[in-house]
């Protein structure tokens, strides 16, 4: 590969590695985000939404426009447009700054992302094309991968400003780059836009992801919700009669007439859904179930990202001599396992945890590296151009679905973890014999303590100025009992002799509710671990399943050149 296409490959990726990276990496800094903007987080989810919703909504239309002004010079601006995004958002004091930086990146990101798949692959020779979209496809998951880790760590010693402020300089990098390689009076393709195709094809994704993001907290059998996936069905329906009847179409239908790319197509959206199911899921689990920090949480899961970087050049190498299907049935297989180990070990052995993350890497890097490939297929100009929006597209679908589907899944499962913890929690401290007003504080406390794993409980429960209390009150009891002439020699020993008792008598409750909270705590860790378990055990099926997606393949690798 000459050093030109070896520096424009590098600037592709750098790219495609920040628009992918910016969809998984507020994950875990959210938390931080809020208590810097003092928001609530419901609302600064939507910096984090606003991006995903966006950016799979313009992505297709923005591809396309790239091709009328001209490819080279719309990557910059979308590179541009992606910097000053960043910059507001690195630099948001409220909310609403925040969130409209979010937006811009999104608007960048939707234009670099198609662009730098096409104008990487058309920058070198055909000869060596497999290797370089092997590459620009690992790039993608492992951005994606990352995203919690790298958000994880510049939150935790830099700040959370830094996950916005790092894209600055890789993108100027990459500015600079182009801007030395690329041609930028090159011929477009002056073709009529379809403003019809891109309107339907962006109410249908916006409507799409909207709903798939917010369904958890409008409610997924609310009006607003329904009515969301109703408008998107329509549209997709109204988008398919346009593009089937236009002579200038957006996305061309002659694409899923490719086998390989209708495969690639359905497998990207599917291998996304089950990696993002883990990697957006298993922090939080990390972090609210077992009280781990949130970079504790993103370290646990770096052994995906280690076998995708592995693994994804070796499956882009050897799918030639085992063929598409054999390589995706065994990525899907591998995913399978992981996800049965995910239902089944221990959580807290964090051993088998990382096993089960480098297995469940493996087979989404075999899966991804020959995916980007196959997407590709024989493809050239508009066609290649479309095929990777749609591929990208796809991917933000899959991203999506995983997090409406886990994260919603988690946290209902979450609720019924509580709602048994609590019940547990007052019929334990009903059977034990001490007063009312302790067993309600008892329970007042175990209660708070579900919702905050960090917090230790103590081991005694009576404070020094009740111990004294209930010292006198039983003192000044016995007191009553005895002649008015009694000595204070008496009282004395009649007060020590009390003392003694109740300490005694206080030493046994406190023995008997620690007891208790024990078995409370150790109820409650099992019935949260179920609420994460629960999700991998109803999913297993699905992903078993989607093995079969390598029948979509044809038998061996295409060689012949079919002109589309």
């Amino acid at each position: 590969m000459k050093s030109k296409s070896i520096l424009i490959v590098s600037a592709m990726s750098i790219g495609i590695f920040l628009c992918m990276l910016d969809t998984t990496v507020m994950n875990v800094a959210l938390p931080a985000i809020q208590s810097g903007l003092n928001v609530q987080l419901n609302n600064v989810s939507w910096a984090l939404n606003i991006y995903t919703i966006l950016f799979a909504s313009l992505t297709i239309p923005l591809g396309k426009i790239g091709e009328y002004f001209g490819v080279h010079k719309t990557y910059i601006v979308g590179l541009i447009t992606f910097i000053c995004g960043s910059a507001i958002s690195g630099s948001a004091n409220n909310l609403t700054m925040l969130i409209s930086g979010r937006a811009v990146q999104s608007i960048g990101a939707a234009l670099v992302f198609p662009l730098s798949m096409t104008i990487g692959i058309s920058s070198v020779s055909l000869d060596i094309r497999k290797q370089v979209i092997a590459v620009l496809g690992i790039t993608q998951g492992l951005a994606a991968a990352l995203g919690p880790v790298i958000g994880g760590c510049l939150t935790q010693f830099l700040s959370w400003r830094w996950i916005f402020i790092i894209n600055i300089p890789l993108s100027i990098i990459s500015v600079v780059i182009c801007l030395s390689t690329l041609e930028l009076h090159e011929p477009t393709q002056p073709e009529a836009i379809d403003f019809v195709g891109s309107l339907l094809s962006m109410v249908t994704l916006f409507t799409l992801t909207l709903g798939l993001v917010q369904g958890r907290v409008w409610g997924w059998h609310s009006l607003v919700i329904i009515s969301l996936f109703a408008l998107s069905g329509i549209s997709l329906l109204l988008f398919i009669i346009c593009e089937y009847k236009s002579s200038h179409s957006m996305m061309p239908l002659t694409l899923f007439k490719n086998r390989e790319f209708t495969g690639s197509a359905i497998t990207i959206l599917l291998s996304n859904l089950f990696l993002v199911a883990v990697t957006v899921v298993l922090p939080t689990y990390f972090v609210k179930i077992q009280g781990k920090s949130e970079l504790e949480a993103a370290l646990l899961i770096t052994p995906i990202t280690g076998m995708i970087f592995i693994f994804s050049p070796l499956a882009a190498i050897i799918i030639d001599k085992l063929g598409a299907r054999m390589v995706i049935a065994s990525g899907f297989i591998l995913m399978t396992i992981s996800f049965i180990l995910f239902a089944t070990i221990d959580m807290k052995n964090l051993t088998l945890v990382i096993i089960t993350c480098i297995i469940l890497g493996t087979g989404y890097g075999i899966i991804a590296g020959p995916i980007t490939v196959l997407a590709a297929s024989d493809f050239k100009g508009s066609l290649l151009n479309a095929s990777q929006s749609v591929a990208g597209v796809l991917r933000q679908i899959g991203i999506s679905l995983a997090i409406a589907i886990y994260v919603t899944g988690l946290y209902g499962n979450l609720v019924i973890a509580r709602n048994h913890s609590i019940q547990y929690i007052k019929t334990e401290i009903a059977t034990l014999n001490i007063p009312a007003e302790k067993k309600t504080m008892v329970i007042q406390k175990a209660i708070h303590s579900l919702s905050n794993t960090s917090t230790s409980t103590p081991r005694n429960h009576f404070t020094s100025v009740e111990k004294k209390r209930i010292i006198q009150e039983n003192y000044h009891q016995i007191l009553k009992g005895q002649p008015s002439s009694i000595s204070n020699e008496a009282k004395c020993q009649i007060h020590a002799q009390v003392s003694i008792k109740v300490n005694s008598k206080l030493k046994t409750i406190n023995q008997n509710i620690n007891a208790a909270i024990t078995k409370i705590k150790s109820f409650a860790i099992n019935e949260y671990g179920k609420a994460f378990t629960k999700l991998y055990s109803y999913s297993i099926i699905f992903v078993g399943l989607s093995s079969f997606a390598c029948f979509l393949f044809p038998r061996k690798k295409m060689k012949a050149n079919k002109q589309l």
